[in-house]
């Protein structure tokens, strides 16, 4: 069975018009899949799915072709924009990160961050989404959940929440005891350190919104939340600063120990 290109739409996002643009580029010089895998350093399947959008050109690669090409910088210059930009399908590529993690980092400020929601909580959130297929939404989160937990060789988690997350009551005053006493029993697993930025800490640098780092075969990504979306990040300089403010929050925060007594407070409250 032949397997057919999925289309691309250059105007879609960075990612699609550079995909589409090196495909015209190897055709324009009359390259073979092969041919071109020698001047980049790749294999033959390799290119076929960067022009295809399913791989993502590297820096290396970049730079190869612009002095193969004498482009002067072009395709560095694209990846530099496409790496920076919004992309409509970073959710996707974010998710097959996360799968396969060694590590990740949390911060939200303004709800319990999604890997650590109870079944009710998660689908109380789901009701804002304006999917006419709730169940569908719910079930994609919940599976995204599982897929984390629960794998033979789960990831270190270390998540750090505002305060504001725990004394905003979702789904009402039973869910929300339900989500505490959850946290609670997850941050007693041998994989998960849980830290609570409580009021009193005053400003700190989380007020951005939230975010997420994930260590993935050795290397750090991040994903920043947005409204309408959310934005990857692969860049290391710019990784590099979202691993300090998670450390500066990090500061903020109460101890382990006492962050259990503030989830425990919380767990009266709603009692």
């Amino acid at each position: 069975m032949i397997r057919t290109r999925d289309p691309l739409d250059p105007k879609l996002s960075m990612w699609h018009f550079l995909a589409f643009y090196l495909r015209f580029m190897r055709e324009k010089e009359g390259l073979s899949l092969a041919q071109w895998g020698k001047i980049i350093g790749a294999a033959r399947s390799s290119v076929s799915n960067m022009e295809a959008g399913r791989h993502k050109l590297q820096v290396d690669q970049a730079r190869r072709i612009d002095v193969k090409l004498g482009t002067g910088g072009l395709f560095e210059l694209l990846l530099y924009f496409a790496r920076t930009a919004h992309d409509p399908n970073w959710f996707r590529q974010y998710s097959q990160f996360e799968r396969k993690s060694d590590e990740i980092r949390i911060f939200h400020g303004q709800a319990v961050p999604l890997l650590l929601q109870t079944d009710d909580y998660t689908r109380a959130y789901a009701r804002l989404s304006a999917s006419k297929d709730l169940e569908r939404v719910v079930s994609g989160r919940i599976a995204r959940k599982r897929a984390i937990f629960e794998r033979e060789d789960p990831p270190y988690i270390w998540a750090i929440l505002d305060e504001a997350a725990l004394a905003r009551p979702v789904g009402g005053r039973e869910a929300m005891r339900a989500q505490i006493q959850h946290l609670i029993d997850l941050a007693e697993r041998w994989n998960v350190i849980l830290r609570i930025v409580p009021f009193s800490a005053g400003a700190h640098p989380g007020a951005d919104g939230s975010f997420q780092l994930v260590d993935f075969e050795g290397r750090d990504i991040a994903y920043a939340g947005a409204q309408a979306g959310g934005r990857l990040i692969e860049m290391a300089e710019e990784v590099k600063l979202m691993i300090v403010k998670f450390d500066r929050i990090g500061a903020k925060a109460a101890s382990e120990d006492a962050s259990l007594e503030i989830l425990r407070m919380y767990l009266e409250r709603y009692a």
